[in-house]
C-alpha cells in the first residue's frame, strides 16, 4: 500500500473518530471542495451532502415503485386464484376438476406447457391423468415436502410435458396438508428464469393445496365406523 493510501486512510479514521472536527474549524468547512460526483467541476461538501440525500431520496422512491409494482401483481394473482378455487367448488362434476386445473392455470400463468398426473382416485382410473405414473413418480411425489422450482434435472415427471422445459416448477398434490399425495402438477417454461432456485413458492403452495384439496372429491369414500 502506498504512502498516499495509508495518510488517506488515517485521515479517514481521524475524521470518523472525530464528529466535532467540522464543528470546530467551521472556516474550513465553508471553504473546502470535493468533486462533483457527475460533471467534471467542484463542488461544496454542503452541496455534495445534498446531491448524496438526493441519490438516497431516488433510490427509496425506486424501491418504492418496485414494491408497489409488486403488490399490484401480488394482488392481482390473488384474486385470479380465488376466482378459479371458486369455479372448482362450483363445478358439479368431479371428473372434469383436471382438465378444470390445467386450462384455468394456463390461462392464469400464461404457460403453455403443464402437466398433472393422479393416482388412486377411483374415478379417474381409466382417464388420461392417470397414465404414465411409475412407482418413481410416487415416490418423488411423497418426498416432495414443498414445490420444486429451477432448471430441468432429470425429473421423470417432465416428460409429461413432450419438449423438454428450460425451467420448471413440479408440485406434490395432496387431499390434505400431511396425507400422502394423490398427484403431481408440472408447469413448463421456456424461460430459464421462469423458476428458480430460491424464489418464493407462496402461490404455487396455494395452487398445490387448493388443487389437492379439489381432487379429493375424486377419491373414495371413507366408510362409516360399523360400516358393512
Amino acid at each position: 500500500m502506498t504512502q498516499d493510501a495509508l495518510t488517506a486512510q488515517a485521515i479517514a479514521e481521524y475524521l470518523s473518530t472525530r464528529p466535532d472536527f467540522f464543528e470546530q474549524h467551521a472556516d474550513l468547512f465553508a471553504t473546502l471542495n470535493v468533486p462533483h460526483p457527475h460533471q467534471a467541476r467542484a463542488i461544496s461538501l454542503g452541496e455534495r451532502q445534498i446531491l448524496t440525500l438526493r441519490d438516497r431520496a431516488k433510490e427509496q422512491e425506486r424501491r418504492l415503485a418496485q414494491l408497489l409494482y409488486n403488490a399490484g401483481g401480488n394482488e392481482r394473482i390473488n384474486r385470479a386464484i380465488m376466482q378459479w378455487c371458486a369455479r372448482m367448488l362450483a363445478e358439479p362434476d368431479p371428473a372434469r376438476i383436471p382438465a378444470h386445473i390445467i386450462r384455468s392455470l394456463g390461462d392464469l400463468f400464461d404457460l403453455p406447457a403443464l402437466a398433472l398426473r393422479v393416482w388412486d382416485l377411483p374415478l379417474l382410473a381409466d382417464s388420461e391423468f392417470a397414465q404414465d405414473v411409475t412407482p418413481g413418480i410416487r415416490d418423488y411425489a411423497g418426498a416432495l415436502e414443498h414445490p420444486y422450482c429451477g432448471p430441468l434435472a432429470g425429473q421423470e415427471a417432465a416428460a409429461w410435458l413432450g419438449s423438454p422445459p428450460a425451467s420448471v416448477a413440479i408440485m406434490a398434490l395432496r387431499p390434505l396438508a400431511g396425507q400422502a399425495p394423490i398427484g403431481l402438477l408440472v408447469l413448463g417454461s421456456g424461460d430459464p428464469e421462469r423458476f428458480t432456485d430460491g424464489m418464493g413458492t407462496a402461490f404455487l403452495e396455494t395452487i398445490a393445496l387448493l388443487a389437492g384439496a379439489a381432487l379429493g372429491r375424486l377419491a373414495a369414500p371413507v366408510p362409516a365406523p360399523g360400516a358393512a
